[in-house]
């Protein structure tokens, strides 16, 4: 399969002639993968990019791979030949054999057999890869890699003009809000996302998305649905893709003329294609699929004064799990006792000890603040109602901004004898701190804003959002902390 460096270098050429074109992404990308599919001599290629939470793959080009193989659920970054994400360039010699494969008997059925991928690579940090496929049994040369890391590079290149491409398009404006909003990092498939859509309702769908962290693509394939001749005759292209809920989404109005031709090419699609997740959504359902999946409140757009999600209730509950397998890990054969300060931290508390496999109890403080002559002074109003002299304490806390209150519990706690006494928190907001306590457990580092949900508050409000967002700084400018 290996072909000479003069083989190489045309194909290279070829590729940075499509690269230079007029193309679109998703065109470009698919030329690539077609040049560097008959270049290898491959069966196939597959050109992917990271998710902005970097945890699962979504393609952006492909050739030669069937629709069941493209279809498929999307790839764990982290589960799916994982090293590439550390920048190496993975051989599989079989993948219906190999763990590192996510989906070993899609492979076999699709005849998938040997797989060589590379990371794309921005200033040393993976941002997508590529991969190569073959039917037989292959063992590939180092010439093969070096062609298909070089590939790589050209993409990352690709990647970099078309999203400088997209923020000349938009046409920032260099006041105060646009220079905030060019400083929060941007995932690689923002270049992915059109400048225009085709109806207002798909904006406002975009923008609910984005406001609570979802991932989504716009239009990102379509779908045969009756052919003529030998020829596609119809398609259905949903209007959106959400990566993490492996759902599409299109959008309708109450138009019954409408809704009648959609359902019906829903039907035809579930018949052609019943692995694809689908859903026909009016502008009442979207709250009621937010809901469903644990982003908002149901009947709300946006939570009043919540600017944005920092992080949503999927992201949480992943952190929470990862926490609790960490302390279990350390705390393995010991009796634990988790201490909290009411009222903030209750929902962390509930979740993470659930995810304990451990003899776990709990107990509870409570403190108030009152002005003394150097500031203000920390009560506390409810101590433990056990003893825990000799015990293994972990102080459980949601947020840590100073460490002032922090510092003065654990001074508390440890006057009275524990075995040992280590602090987990969900958040922490380094910025803040004046006193540098040690934290053992850290869920989240959260910048210098003020934050609510999944238990914090503000006024007492906000503690039963099922997400941490940031409220609007006009609305926080006489709160010094949280």
């Amino acid at each position: 399969m290996s072909r000479s460096k003069s083989g190489y270098y045309l194909a290279l050429r070829q590729i940075a002639k499509v690269a230079n074109s007029a193309f679109g992404v998703r065109k470009t990308f698919n030329s690539i993968a077609k040049s560097t599919t008959k270049a290898m001599q491959a069966d196939g290629c597959r050109i992917s990019l990271l998710d902005s939470k970097k945890e699962y793959l979504i393609t952006v080009g492909a050739h030669g791979l069937s629709d069941l193989y493209l279809r498929k659920s999307p790839l764990d970054a982290h589960k799916s030949l994982p090293e590439i994400l550390d920048g190496k360039v993975v051989v599989v010699p079989d993948a219906t054999k190999d763990e590192r494969v996510q989906h070993p008997q899609i492979a076999k059925e699709q005849r998938v057999c040997s797989i060589l991928g590379a990371p794309i690579l921005e200033k040393e940090e993976t941002i997508g890869e590529i991969r190569v496929y073959t039917r037989e049994p292959h063992q590939f040369a180092e010439a093969d890699k070096s062609f298909l890391s070089s590939v790589a590079n050209i993409s990352a290149v690709l990647l970099n003009r078309a999203e400088l491409r997209q923020l000349l398009t938009r046409g920032y404006k260099a006041n105060e809000k646009q220079a905030k909003l060019a400083q929060v990092p941007q995932s690689p498939t923002t270049s992915l996302r059109p400048t225009e859509f085709a109806h207002p309702s798909e904006e406002e769908f975009a923008k609910l998305l984005d406001f609570y962290c979802i991932e989504w693509l716009y239009e990102p394939r379509s779908f045969p649905l009756r052919w003529q001749n030998g020829e596609i005759a119809e398609m259905f292209t949903p209007d959106f893709y959400l990566p993490e809920l492996n759902l599409y989404v299109e959008l309708t109005t109450l138009k019954q003329n409408l809704i009648t031709e959609k359902n019906r090419k829903l039907r035809q699609l579930k018949k052609l294609y019943p692995e694809v997740n689908i859903k026909l959504l009016t502008k009442n359902d979207f709250f009621k699929l937010l809901a469903k999946y644990g982003y908002g409140p149901q009947g709300k757009a946006k939570v009043e004064g919540v600017s944005r999600v920092l992080y949503t209730h999927s992201q949480i509950q992943r952190r929470v799990r990862t926490l609790a397998r960490h302390i279990s890990h350390d705390y393995a054969g010991q009796r634990l006792v988790l201490v909290g300060i009411l009222k903030g931290v209750v929902c962390f508390m509930a979740d993470l000890m659930q995810h304990l496999p451990l003899p776990v109890t709990i107990d509870f403080m409570a403190i108030s603040y009152y002005g003394g002559d150097d500031g203000q002074v920390v009560k506390i109003t409810k101590d433990l109602d056990s003893s825990i002299t000799g015990q293994h304490v972990l102080m459980v806390e949601d947020i840590v901004d100073t460490g002032m209150t922090l510092n003065y519990v654990l001074g508390h706690l440890s006057a009275q004898n524990p075995a040992s006494l280590r602090v987990c928190t969900l958040l922490d907001k380094r910025a803040r701190r004046l006193i540098n306590v040690p934290l053992e457990y850290i869920g989240f580092e959260v910048p210098d804003e003020f934050v609510v949900g999944y238990g914090l508050d503000y006024g007492g409000e906000y503690r039963n959002l099922p997400f941490i967002g940031i409220l609007y700084p006009e609305l926080t400018k006489d709160s010094e902390t949280q």
